[in-house]
């Protein structure tokens, strides 16, 4: 079952980072390097456009299409090699006329791109697997990369090499806090943006042993955690118009795991929302909260986030 759940939300998409975690600037780059030639990280001097090495062409690459800022399309010129575009979402974020944050300046942003990093179709496999299919709170390296090797055989991804895996949680892992033991390189020490989210950080006391953060995120805003409830009843059940908490909560994809967050706190976001946004409600029937909308359901979700932009910048 849970093998099925991971063929379904993810890609068969492993160490293609190059061993990097995402880095400031990296995402904007991307964009406006794209919009001026879609072509340029295929480009014989794609090195000395982007400004960065070799590996770090290809890792940014990979982090703006894992994020979905950008996304590939068909080539009329080069049918074999595909041009990278801004998708959607990375012109209503990015654009410099009419995005939300084109630099990336806000907390919500970056909860934003931490929620489509898991959406389906998610190119960070091992990134889901531990948000939505792996249970213990704390753990070890190990244990998480076994997990990954296990659900990746489960979904038919025969493909996959053990060491890829293994890179992956490695940078996952690095993604969210630094080690404790060993030599630190320069690029553990280069602040990455997710470290600023809080949601993996290393136990207490314990060398090798992480831990997920449950609990409110003083950072986190409600229209992200709006935007993504409404999200991912749009995806999960198109044409349905409620949803139980229990379910935003719990169920593998949902914001819950991905923001780790209790009912308790998801509750709280959505109540604080409900209380401005009149297509929004929360329901309790036989003691059953649930979120029920009377509007287009994905008009609403991204009119959350124009509102609470539109805010932020004034």
């Amino acid at each position: 079952m849970s093998g099925t759940l991971l063929d379904a939300a993810a890609r068969p998409v492993f160490a293609r980072h190059e061993t990097f975690p995402l880095r400031f600037g990296w995402l904007r780059k991307a964009y406006t390097e794209t919009q001026r030639d879609p072509m340029v990280f295929t480009q014989a001097d794609a090195t000395v456009q982007l400004g960065v090495g070799k590996n770090m062409v290809n890792a940014i690459r990979y982090w703006a299409q894992a994020y979905k800022v950008l996304e590939e399309q068909h080539n009329p010129q080069r049918p074999r090699v595909p041009q990278l575009v801004p998708t959607a979402f990375g012109r209503r974020l990015l654009d410099d006329e009419y995005g939300w944050d084109p630099w990336l300046e806000t907390p919500a942003s970056l909860w934003l791109l931490h929620w489509q990093l898991l959406a389906p179709p998610s190119l960070a496999p091992a990134w889901w697997v531990a948000f939505h299919l792996f249970a213990p709170q704390q753990f070890e390296e190990t244990q998480l990369i076994e997990h990954v090797i296990e659900l990746s055989a489960a979904a038919g991804w025969r493909t996959v090499m053990e060491s890829s895996i293994k890179k992956d949680v490695d940078c996952l892992l690095r993604t969210f806090a630094l080690r404790r033991q060993g030599r630190q390189t320069m690029d553990d020490l280069l602040d990455c943006p997710a470290r600023e989210l809080g949601l993996i950080e290393l136990a207490a006391g314990e060398s090798r042993s992480w831990r997920f953060v449950l609990g409110a995120k003083p950072s986190l805003p409600a229209a992200v955690v709006g935007y993504a409830c409404l999200d991912y009843l749009a995806t999960r059940s198109p044409g349905e118009q409620s949803i139980s908490l229990a379910r935003l909560t719990s169920d593998p994809g949902s914001p819950g795991l991905a923001f780790r967050l209790p009912e308790s706190v998801l509750h709280e976001a959505l109540l604080q929302l409900a209380a401005t946004e009149p297509g929004l409600h929360i329901i309790e029937p036989a003691g059953l909260r649930q979120l029920v909308i009377d509007a287009p359901v994905s008009d609403l979700a991204e009119s959350l986030l124009d509102r609470h932009y539109s805010r932020a910048q004034s």
